[in-house]
C-alpha cells in the first residue's frame, strides 16, 4: 500500500492554531495575515498555511485583502444576536433531554460532573484560550447526555463562531464567575431529572450570554466608529 500523505494532517494542524489565535484575540478582527510570517512563527511551509486560511476563509472566520491576502473578519453583533438565537433552542432542548436520561446514563453524569468541577476551578490567572475550552467542554456534555447526536452534529459548524463570541464576553471577570454559576444550576437540574427547569435553565442562560455579546460587541463597534 501507497503511504499516506501526512499534509492533511499538519493543515488540520496549521487550521486548528490559527483558530485558535483568532478566538483568543491573538489575530485581531481586522487584522491582516501574512501568510509567510505566520508560516515562519508555525514552523512550517506556506502550502499548508494557504490551505487552512482557505477553510477558515469558507467559514467565514477570515477574508480575502488584497492580493492573496487574507484579514480576520469582523464579529457582527446582528448575526452573534441570531446565532445565539438558534443555539438558545438547542441547548434549552439538549437540556431537557438530558434531564430525561441522566438517571440511566452514568457515564454521561459523570462526564458532565467532572466537566462543572473543571469549570468553577478557574481564577483570575485562567488564561482566555483555557476558559473558552472550558466552556465548550461543558455544554457538549449536555449534547452528548442527551443522546441526540444530532444535536451536535447541528452546532458543530458554529462552534468556531461560537468560541469568538465567548472570548468577548469571558475576558469579564464578573461574567466568569456568573457563567459557571448558572451553568451549576443547569446542571443541578439536570442530574436531578428536572426536565423542565433545566430546559428553562439552558434557555434563559443562553440569552444572557447572546444579549451580552451582542451589546458588547455593539459597545465596541461604537467606541471604534
Amino acid at each position: 500500500m501507497i503511504p499516506l500523505d501526512p499534509l492533511p494532517n499538519l493543515i488540520d494542524q496549521v487550521y486548528a492554531r490559527i483558530l485558535e489565535a483568532i478566538t483568543d484575540r491573538t489575530l485581531q478582527p481586522g487584522q491582516r495575515i501574512r501568510q509567510n510570517e505566520l508560516a515562519d512563527r508555525l514552523g512550517v511551509s506556506r502550502q499548508p498555511v494557504s490551505h487552512a486560511l482557505h477553510l477558515l476563509h469558507r467559514q467565514g472566520l477570515v477574508a480575502e485583502s488584497g492580493k492573496r491576502g487574507f484579514e480576520v473578519t469582523q464579529l457582527d453583533p446582528a448575526r452573534i444576536r441570531q446565532l445565539y438565537e438558534v443555539r438558545g433552542a438547542i441547548d434549552a432542548l439538549a437540556a431537557r433531554l438530558a434531564a430525561e436520561r441522566a438517571a440511566s446514563d452514568a457515564a454521561g453524569r459523570e462526564r458532565l460532573a467532572t466537566a462543572l468541577t473543571a469549570g468553577r476551578r478557574i481564577n483570575r490567572k485562567t488564561s482566555l484560550s483555557e476558559l473558552i475550552a472550558l466552556d465548550v467542554d461543558f455544554h457538549r456534555a449536555i449534547y452528548h447526555l442527551a443522546g441526540n447526536p444530532v444535536i451536535e452534529e447541528t452546532i458543530a459548524p458554529q462552534w468556531p463562531h461560537m468560541r469568538r463570541s465567548m472570548a468577548t464576553v469571558l475576558s469579564e471577570l464578573d461574567y466568569r464567575d456568573s457563567a459557571w454559576a448558572e451553568h451549576a444550576t443547569i446542571t443541578g437540574h439536570i442530574l436531578s431529572g428536572k426536565a423542565k427547569e433545566a430546559e428553562r435553565a439552558a434557555l434563559a442562560h443562553a440569552q444572557t450570554a447572546g444579549r451580552m455579546t451582542e451589546e458588547r460587541l455593539m459597545a465596541t463597534n461604537e467606541a471604534a466608529a
